[in-house]
């Protein structure tokens, strides 16, 4: 089984950049669910006349080796340019969230990330895991954090695109971008198919592949150590069939897939969507957000659906209640919606294993 593995494509020798995740060792002050709130407190701490001991005691910031809340507040005071450093990012699982992106205020920014600040399609996945159990794949458009899509480990990207460094030029449009695959990689789908496919079309059969519940369970003591290994094929049928599955998947987690308005719960109950207690009920496939609302229709399957470790929908509810936030009508949907997305998920990770003949893949 080990040599069988190793004659795949690992996600380092597929992709010639990545990043590990973000690290901002203050998260809040940096990320938040809403925008101008964000921004708000930047400008507070760009704000020379409130002092440093208001901005350290309300935000809760302290000094480091590598920071000080001084010096970085003086900088945000004589340069404005800090104004276009509000950005989004994936922060969990289907969990895109406002960040001030901006070196200053973060200590680990990564400097492969930058390709995710443009027009772009991604792969974060984790390198090690504690359990046999793999499941941290998820496509995104956005930079992510170092916990995104692991709990217990780093998180990684793989963009699909990188971009040229234009920092000391003076605009970035029409800036040309070039596919982030290997030339070996390239070379060895041309040998098989007979032909280059599109980046996206390359990006959409890896997807697919990483997506197979039986690639997952035949080589999970290999994924649990290392980064996933792609094998090839040279079934031009199969990677097309698979390729279509596979950008079916990445439609339904960056939340741009038509059948995701087609919802299948409902929120019922009394009282606002303050989220007091996340409680699920089996029997009545409900999730209570208090003692009077709730969704319903969630089935226990999706209920449990994992990525990375999190629990999604679990998860999702759970940091706003840490918040203390009350659901609006956009959270409300943008919930349904996620639903929809795990229910598809889960049937077409079904569909992805009835396509694939047997492993290894020919």
């Amino acid at each position: 089984m080990s040599s069988e593995y190793h004659k795949f494509y690992s996600l380092e020798s597929v992709f010639v950049v990545n990043s590990s995740g973000f690290t901002t060792h203050r998260d809040e002050l940096v990320i938040d669910y809403d925008q101008e709130q964000l921004k708000s407190k930047i400008e507070e701490l760009a704000n020379l006349q409130v002092s440093d001991q208001e901005i350290e005691n309300k935000f809760g910031l302290h000094d480091n080796r590598d920071w000080s809340l001084h010096q970085t507040r003086r900088s945000l005071s004589l340069n404005k340019l800090w104004l276009s450093d509000f950005r989004l990012c994936l922060y969990r699982p289907f969990d895109a969230r406002h960040i001030f992106y901006n070196s200053s205020c973060i200590d680990f920014p990564r400097n492969n990330m930058i390709h995710l600040l443009e027009p772009n399609l991604g792969l974060a996945t984790s390198k090690v895991r504690t359990t046999l159990d793999f499941d941290a794949v998820l496509a995104t458009e956005y930079i992510v954090e170092t916990k995104t899509v692991e709990s217990t480990r780093r998180s990684y990207v793989f963009p699909l695109y990188t971009y040229p460094d234009t920092t000391n030029q003076q605009s970035s449009l029409f800036v040309e971008r070039t596919p982030n695959f290997s030339l070996d990689f390239v070379s060895a789908i041309r040998e098989k198919l007979g032909y280059t496919p599109t980046p996206e079309a390359i990006f959409y059969y890896i997807y697919a592949i990483l997506h197979s519940p039986i690639y997952r369970q035949r080589y999970a003591e290999f994924l649990k150590i290392d980064f996933p290994h792609v094998p090839l094929t040279s079934n031009d049928q199969l990677f097309k069939d698979l390729g279509a599955k596979g950008q079916i998947l990445v439609d339904l987690h960056l939340m741009k897939s038509k059948k995701l308005n087609k919802l299948i719960t409902k929120m019922n109950g009394t009282g606002d969507n303050a989220i007091t207690e996340v409680t699920y009920k089996f029997t009545e496939q409900r999730v209570y957000l208090n003692k009077d609302r709730y969704f319903e229709g969630i089935a226990p399957e999706v209920w449990e659906f994992k990525i990375g470790g999190y629990q999604v929908l679990d998860k999702w509810l759970k940091d706003r209640k840490k918040a203390k936030r009350t659901l609006s009508f956009d959270d409300v949907l943008h919930y349904q919606k996620v639903v929809v997305a795990l229910k598809e998920t889960m049937q077409l990770m079904e569909e992805i294993d009835k396509l694939i003949p047997g492993f290894p893949i020919e």
